[in-house]
């Protein structure tokens, strides 16, 4: 059985600033924020949050099936997809159009500042969901923002149960259009930051939101670990110690494939999220997104 993946493909492009951002952006000079960093190293990776989540679930032995829109640079990201044996049937490619490029830049915190060009992406919501039995779930990743709306709704015709992973894309979408994804999902995914803007925007609690037809919610806390709402309660899953950090770039995608593999076979979700937290602090201790590697046997998938 297949988990289908709605989200981008993207390029990254990943840079790192030795210092702080803190230190460099002065609060009471906001108004006229004029500042540069130093990056000494910079390299071109393959991402997208689609591409993630399905490099981690196919390594950890799940069924990816992506659906996401590539730009005419994009052939090379199509050949890796199908070097990995994953269907690319729902990839399309927009000839008009760049790759969606996402430029990142860490600083010595592991905080993040992000600049994305959506390229092919906006044209995602072109590809439409078919009711397929092969199809177990599927998780909506960050996307165009047509494309999550429209997948979200289809998904929901079709029977199919599947996570809301708004990520970086949640500022996009109101109340309205937010309570909408969450009544049509089976399960939410968010960090600490986006679930205080979901809280926000729903006007609803995490324990309110849990105590729904969902079947939980998890939020990912960094190095703490997650939380995981189910009916109204809240389950701690303790972090993994990570053997180095070096970039967090595509931590939460890898958690999220992990969090895939464990509900395609009907695990719960303190389980997944165990699982999770194990993945993340793998991929954290290598850089870029899709280059970490799992031994199967040590995280007893054997």
């Amino acid at each position: 059985m297949s988990a289908l993946i709605c989200g981008s493909l993207a390029f990254d492009t990943i840079t790192n600033f030795h210092g702080r951002f803190r230190e460099q952006i002065l609060p009471e000079q906001i108004h006229i924020l004029n500042v540069s960093f130093l990056v000494p190293t910079l390299r071109r990776e393959f991402g997208g949050c689609a591409g993630n989540i399905a490099y981690s679930l196919k390594l950890l032995g799940g069924e990816p099936l992506v659906m996401a829109s590539l730009g005419a640079d994009g052939l090379e990201y199509l050949d890796r997809l199908r070097g990995w044996d994953v269907s690319t049937e729902f990839v399309r490619t927009i000839g008009e159009s760049y790759t969606a490029q996402a430029i990142i830049m860490t600083d010595a915190d592991n905080n993040q500042i992000t600049a994305f060009h959506p390229g092919a992406m906006q044209f995602a919501h072109q590809t439409a969901v078919q009711p397929r039995s092969d199809i177990r779930l599927a998780i909506i990743a960050p996307d165009g923002r047509d494309a999550m709306l429209l997948h979200a709704e289809q998904l929901a015709a079709a029977g199919i149960p599947f996570v809301f992973d708004p990520g970086q894309g949640l500022p996009m979408f109101n109340g309205d259009e937010l309570r909408r994804f969450v009544s049509q999902a089976t399960w939410v995914a968010v960090n600490d930051y986006e679930a205080k803007l979901l809280c926000e925007r729903t006007g609803q609690d995490l324990a309110e939101l849990s105590r729904s037809h969902l079947q939980g919610i998890v939020v990912t806390l960094g190095s703490q670990g997650c939380e995981v709402w189910a009916g109204g309660e809240k389950h701690h899953v303790p972090g993994v110690p990570a053997s180095a950090v070096v970039d967090p770039t595509g931590c939460g995608d890898a958690f999220r494939g992990a969090l895939l593999y464990g509900l395609e076979r009907g695990w719960d979700l303190v389980r997944c999220a165990e699982l999770g937290n194990r993945v993340g602090a793998i991929k954290i201790a290598c850089s870029g997104p899709q280059n970490h590697s799992f031994d199967r046997a040590a995280l007893g998938l054997a």
